[in-house]
């Protein structure tokens, strides 16, 4: 009984964690202090915050991997959700172990914008698209992660002449498509963009950077 009860301890899932990007959201853990027991496999539950009975996510059960994606389970964004593991192995299973309490609201990070550039002689013009929520509208569109927050558009503009670092804000706000002019011929421009949330005070990381020269 003792060995079976060391094996429960060793086996345990450590370190229980929602992981999030617009919303698509997965609980993801590392095996126990056991690493070499191959023939570990997990099982996973969730629930909504003041629920008494736990799901069984269907797809990760009995699984070999780590993650479990329970992005269709948090789709009421504004609820607080658990996720919780737990690990068989030899015949023997561990306890469960639990995330911390995550809402998909506060806690999904927000991806960068995608950016297209078109330029004339003197100025660029941007064309700004915000990501996309793994929800969908009646008609089958994904819904933009605008419709769920309040979202500004920060862009930068890197001057290759300069050092790579040198990124200077030359837009913030909503508009779709931005124009920056007074810029000089024959220069290479690159713009990169984030998104921003001002009532969580949050960014996105940087978009992939988009180059011209005018």
């Amino acid at each position: 009984v003792l060995e079976n009860r060391d094996l429960q301890d060793l086996i345990k899932p450590q370190e229980v964690e929602f992981r999030s990007l617009n919303f698509n959201s997965t609980l993801h853990w590392q095996p126990g202090r056991a690493r070499e027991a191959r023939d570990t496999l997990y099982f996973v539950q969730y629930k909504v915050y003041g629920q008494s009975t736990w799901q069984n996510k269907d797809d990760c059960w009995g699984i070999r991997n780590h993650v479990c994606d329970l992005t269709n389970e948090t789709s009421d964004i504004q609820e607080p959700y658990y996720g919780r593991v737990k690990a068989t192995s030899a015949g023997v299973y561990s306890d469960w172990s639990l995330s911390c309490r995550f809402t998909p609201w506060r806690e999904t990070m927000i991806g960068p914008p995608t950016v297209t550039v078109v330029h004339n002689n003197k100025s660029i013009i941007l064309k700004l698209q915000a990501p996309h929520s793994p929800y969908r509208r009646k008609r089958g569109s994904k819904i933009p992660m605008t419709n769920y927050y309040d979202l500004l558009y920060q862009v930068f503009i890197i001057n290759n002449l300069l050092d790579e670092q040198h990124r200077v804000l030359v837009y913030e706000g909503k508009d779709k498509v931005i124009k920056i002019e007074d810029l000089r011929p024959g220069v290479s421009y690159c713009i990169v963009a984030k998104t921003y949330v001002p009532m969580l005070d949050r960014s996105s990381a940087y978009s992939s950077r988009q180059c011209t020269v005018l």
